[in-house]
Formats: C-alpha cells, structure tokens, sequence
C-alpha cells in the first residue's frame, strides 16, 4: 500500500506520533512517504524527553520531504 503523510505541525508530539505511524507501516511492508510543510520544517526543535522526534525521523526508512 502506498501512504502519504503531510506533517504541517511544529508540535512535538503531532509529529512524534506520526513518525511513529509512519515508521509501523514501513515495517509492515508498505510504501511512505512523509512530507514536511510549514511549521512542519521546524521538525528538529519540535522533540522533547518525552517526544524523541529525531529518534523517530531518524528510524525512518521511507522517502522523507522538507
């Protein structure tokens, strides 16, 4: 299956739990995409302890768009 996620959010745990979504459904075999939009891009300042955004991103193993 191919899926498409558009992050638009500088919240943390907006796009921790997308990647999170993300990263499980490459893992089941499907193709991501994920695409960073305004606030979007701001991805690397969003994360906190609790909200490990970069672990997640850099886990990912689908095509990833700033």
């Amino acid at each position: 299956m191919n899926v498409l996620f558009i992050i638009s959010s500088d919240d943390g745990e907006t796009i921790y739990n997308a990647m999170r979504l993300a990263n499980v459904a490459v893992k089941k075999g499907d193709e991501v995409r994920v695409f960073m939009l305004g606030k979007g891009v701001l991805f690397e300042r969003a994360g906190s302890e609790p909200f490990d955004v970069m672990g997640q991103i850099n886990q990912f193993e689908g095509d990833f768009y700033v």
